[in-house]
This record gives C-alpha cells, sequence and structure tokens, in this order.
C-alpha cells in the first residue's frame, strides 16, 4: 500500500515546542492525531496509545498562532489546509471561544479497496459501517479514485466536511478524476445530493457519515433513479442499523406485520412480527472493525430478513495478510438484536475459517453409546437432580441402522416422575435438563408455551424446536419423544467407505455437503449454499444429498455453478 500524508504540512500550523518533539518521535510516522486544550499539555495520539509532547502548557498565545495559520471554522466546527487532508476541529466554550484543537491527520492510502474490489466492479451501492477513526473515509476516498480513474465512472463527492477531498477549492489527487461539491452548511447535505443527480449526471455518488433522516431519505431517493451509492454511516453491526429509527430505511426499514392464525402457526411465530418494510437503498453492507479486517454482507435484503426472524446470520470477514493477500473467512452470527442475549457481545461470532470455504463448528454434545446404559438429568437448580441409571440400550429395530446420540430436551410445566417412566420404560437415549442453553429441544405444556413470551423468544434465538403436549401423561410424552427421535436421527452413513477412491478435493466437498446438512439443515431448518464445484464433484455431492431425502437446485454458471440445498 502507497501511503500520502503531507505530514510536514499539518505539523507547520503548530507551536514550536509541539512541533519539534514530534519531529524526534520514533511513532513519527504513525501519528493519528494531536490534541491541544487551554491549560492542558499538548497530547500526541499513536496506535499504541497518547504521549505528552510537553511540560508546558497551552495559553491563548498558542492556540491563536494555530487558528491564524489555517482557514476558517465551518458550522460542524472543522476546518483544513488547503490542498491536504488534514481536519482541525475545534472545541469552544460558551461564548465561542475556542478552548480546543483536534488536529487530525489525513491520509491517502492507496490499496486500500482491494479487499472489495470485485464488490466494485458488480456495480452495487455500498454501505460501509464503523465507528469513528476506523478508516471508512480513507476507504471511501479510495473508493472515489478507483471508480473514476480505473473503472471510469463519472463519480461525484458530497464533501461536507471537505474530509474526503480536503480543504479549498482544489481537490486533493488522492480522489482522482472523481468531482467534489462542497456543502455550504451540514444541514443542507440532502440537498445538494439531489443537485448532483439532477444538475450533473453521475453514476456513481459518493456521501460520508449520512446520519440524518433527511439524508437517508435522499439517499432512498438516488437509489431509485439507478445511481450507484458508496456511503458511510456510524454503527459497529447491521443490527445496529437495523434498530436506528433514523437510518434504517438504509437497508429497507422495518414494520410491525400481524400475521394471521395460520400463517403464524407455520412459521411459529407470533401473530405480530418485525418484517423488512422496502428494498434496501445499499445492496452490499461492510462493517469495518478493524483496518484490515472487514465484515462484508453481499445481501443486505437476505441478512435483514434472517436477523428480523432469529435466523442464524452467516457472514463472510475478509482480512488483508501480512503478504499483501486477502483471506476470507466464513463465520456464524450468534446474537440476535432483537431478542434477549444469552452470550456476551464479545463473542458475537464464531468463526469458521478457511480460504473461501465453508467449515462449521458443531455445538459438543453427549455422544450416546448403546453400552453406556445411561440417561443424563442434569438440573442443577432442583432438589430432584439425578442420574437416572436405567442400564438400557437401544436395540429396538425402530433405531437400527442409524447414529445414535443423547438429545438433551429441556421441559417446561410437565412432570418430571412422568418424564422418567417414558424414559426407563423406551430405554430411550433422551437426557432432561433444566438448563436451556445445554438443550437440543424444548417440551412443554401448549397452555404454558402461549402464556410464556420469554420462553418462546429464547427458543426462537437459540433455534430450538418447540414440542408441546396438551397433559403430562405418558402417551403424550411417549408420543413427543418419538417424533423427536424420527425429527433428530441421521441416516447411517459409513463414512470410510464413501472416502475411498476419492481426491483430497473431493473428500473436502463431502465434508462440507455433509457438515452443512447436519449442522444447518436439519438442525436449524435454513437452506444451506455450497461453495462452487466442478461437474464432477458436485455429482458426487447429489448423491450424498440424496441420501439424505433432501432437494437441491444447482445455479450459477460453470465455473461458479454450486448447489442450494433445502430442508
Amino acid at each position: 500500500m502507497l501511503i500520502a500524508d503531507d505530514l510536514n504540512e499539518l505539523l507547520e500550523i503548530l507551536p514550536d515546542f509541539v512541533r519539534l518533539p514530534l519531529y524526534d518521535h520514533s511513532q513519527y510516522k504513525y501519528l493519528i492525531e494531536v490534541v491541544m486544550d487551554l491549560g492542558r499539555r499538548p497530547e500526541a495520539r499513536f496506535p499504541n496509545g497518547p504521549e505528552y509532547l510537553s511540560a508546558k502548557t497551552i495559553s491563548w498565545q498558542d492556540l491563536d498562532f494555530c487558528i491564524r495559520r489555517i482557514g476558517n471554522f465551518s458550522g460542524d466546527n472543522r476546518s483544513g489546509i488547503e490542498r491536504t487532508l488534514h481536519r482541525i476541529s475545534s472545541i469552544r466554550n460558551r461564548k465561542g471561544n475556542i478552548i480546543g484543537l483536534t488536529c487530525r491527520v489525513g491520509r491517502a492510502v492507496f490499496g486500500t479497496i482491494s479487499i472489495i474490489r470485485d464488490l466494485l466492479e458488480k456495480g452495487q451501492s455500498i454501505l460501509l459501517l464503523g465507528r469513528p477513526g476506523v478508516g471508512k473515509t480513507t476507504a471511501i476516498r479510495e473508493i472515489a479514485r478507483v471508480l473514476a480513474d480505473e473503472m471510469e465512472k463519472r463519480v461525484v463527492i458530497i464533501d461536507t466536511s471537505n474530509e474526503i477531498a480536503g480543504d479549498g477549492d482544489i481537490p486533493h489527487p488522492a480522489i482522482g478524476r472523481a468531482r467534489r461539491m462542497q456543502v455550504a452548511r451540514p444541514e443542507l447535505q440532502h440537498q445538494v445530493m439531489i443537485e448532483a443527480v439532477e444538475n450533473h449526471m453521475p453514476e456513481v455518488i459518493i456521501i460520508d457519515e449520512i446520519g440524518t433522516e433527511l439524508e437517508a431519505l435522499a439517499a432512498c431517493t438516488i437509489a431509485e433513479r439507478g445511481v450507484q451509492l458508496v456511503g458511510t454511516a456510524h454503527g459497529n453491526y447491521i443490527e445496529s442499523l437495523i434498530k436506528n429509527p433514523i437510518l434504517s430505511d438504509l437497508i429497507g426499514g422495518i414494520q410491525y406485520v400481524t400475521l394471521g392464525d395460520d400463517e403464524a402457526k407455520r412459521r411459529g411465530s407470533q401473530k405480530s412480527i418485525l418484517e423488512r418494510k422496502s428494498s434496501p437503498a445499499f445492496q452490499v453492507a461492510i462493517e469495518i472493525h478493524t483496518r484490515d479486517s472487514w465484515i462484508v454482507h453481499e445481501n443486505v435484503d437476505q441478512a435483514v430478513d434472517q436477523i428480523l426472524q432469529g435466523s442464524s446470520l452467516f457472514v463472510q470477514r475478509r482480512k488483508f495478510c501480512s503478504d499483501d493477500s486477502i483471506k476470507i473467512e466464513y463465520e456464524q452470527s450468534k446474537v440476535n438484536e432483537f431478542l434477549p442475549p444469552l452470550i456476551s457481545s464479545s463473542d458475537r461470532f464464531s468463526s469458521y475459517t478457511g480460504s473461501k470455504k465453508f467449515s462449521y463448528s458443531l455445538k459438543k454434545k453427549n455422544q450416546y453409546s448403546p453400552n453406556s446404559g445411561a440417561t443424563w438429568l442434569t438440573d442443577n437448580h432442583s432438589s430432584q437432580q439425578s442420574l437416572l441409571n436405567t442400564q438400557s440400550s437401544v436395540s429396538s429395530e425402530q433405531f437400527q441402522g442409524i447414529n445414535k446420540r443423547i438429545i438433551i430436551v429441556y421441559t417446561s410445566s410437565v412432570s418430571l416422575e412422568m418424564l422418567k417412566s417414558a424414559i426407563q420404560a423406551l430405554n430411550l437415549p433422551i437426557a432432561i435438563t433444566q438448563d436451556i442453553v445445554k438443550a437440543d429441544i424444548v417440551l412443554a405444556l401448549r397452555s404454558h408455551v402461549k402464556q410464556n413470551n420469554k420462553l418462546r423468544q429464547i427458543a426462537k434465538s437459540m433455534q430450538l424446536t418447540i414440542y408441546t403436549i396438551h397433559s403430562s401423561t405418558i402417551s403424550n410424552i411417549t408420543r413427543a419423544f418419538k417424533k423427536m427421535l424420527n425429527a433428530n436421527y441421521l441416516p447411517y452413513m459409513d463414512w470410510k467407505k464413501i472416502c475411498i477412491d476419492k481426491t483430497n478435493l473431493e473428500i473436502e466437498a463431502l465434508q462440507e455437503t455433509r457438515i452443512a446438512i447436519e449442522t444447518i439443515i436439519l438442525s436449524k431448518k435454513h437452506s444451506v449454499e455450497l461453495l462452487p464445484r466442478s461437474p464432477i464433484i458436485r455429482k458426487l455431492q447429489y448423491t450424498l444429498i440424496s441420501s439424505y431425502n433432501l432437494q437441491c437446485r444447482s445455479f450459477g454458471e460453470e465455473p461458479d455453478r454450486r448447489f442450494c440445498i433445502y430442508p
């Protein structure tokens, strides 16, 4: 990557006792910003933390020395140095006098968007999300240059704070052939966005920091006119954008919908649900968590629908490697912002790593062994804790020729004695727990489920199937257990025999198919799109999919043709 920072021009506006220590600093090239507050020591901020530059405190004269060397401050208290990308922001007191300056280093980093170049070539609108300072503006500056110079598109930048193309009337060379429209006052940004479309015939419009309802509405209007948008917004995750009533229209908006009884029953949801209101203005959303690690949502409409439905969301993480290559990993989002969280936010993603391939992390469960002869009762909060040593084995013809494992069932308002009796009478590989986090399935009285909103929400967030019974009788419980076993046992597969005479690539493709079926299709009831494969490998995948009695469809053009498997 090539970096242009014009750092000397920023340091020239600083007093000597602030500037000179920076020239000799070992982290000089990595300076982020310089902070000067009245009556305090000057402070320099680097990636590894802040440092004081001098024992001398900042006076009115020092602030005035800096202010006289830069342009006028705009309505959002920002200024700059002409023909550079540096930004100087001010803090004022109640009288309007400047009592503090934040001198932020602006850098043009060429090569940052190679990580998403394939997305730019598709011509779709792209929304960048991330906390302040993570590099969103740097990214869209480089996007503007690539679109204008390398892809030869008509690009117009709406530069509200002169942060993308620098201060002054002549834009910085970092934006290439792209044109820049300045905004007189921040509150007029939406008007300039519409003016750009009506007057200058752009193919692409670049917008930094969409933050108001009018700006979001203007972006939606521009998208409807067929203009490609590239914009940024504050928010770490796409879920936080959905919850923001001002900006949610950028990704389609949300609305409450009341379902009919039959439809609610078919979906297994409440009658009042949240749904996406319209098509999103941006087709692609990118979460920038660090400068070298980006989360990509290639289909925003599908991602929003899955989040609102409480489904597991598979996302794509793209990383810059030390050898300048790009690594793509697939991860599963665990937290649904619209349901009670069951894990900490720091564990939002479980990693499924591999260069451009799926792999899945299986949730560990007790594997049932016919010789173990034990059914576990794991109620840590009840006086009825026990280990039911039934000395049983599943030898019935009903369960011959299948993979056997213990199914952990969370029960609610169901008689524990009746459950024990049913398990012992049928020698079933079923464990009862009162910890829903450990459960595979929920068994509850129908009347209790209807009144317990929290149970339904938690089960939905964990993708647990709820089996209901009218009353706690042996016959009802037995019938529910049989349905659970039929739904959760898989066809027997001699995996060693299947892998005989197969190449490593063929085994990898079959393993991908098998894990996708067993961990996503059968347990989560979601369709899964496999990676593109050759016709010979797709034939092997089709045979394996058919053995599970599942339906699939191939789509796409060679060599990107692939299977989508349906539950």
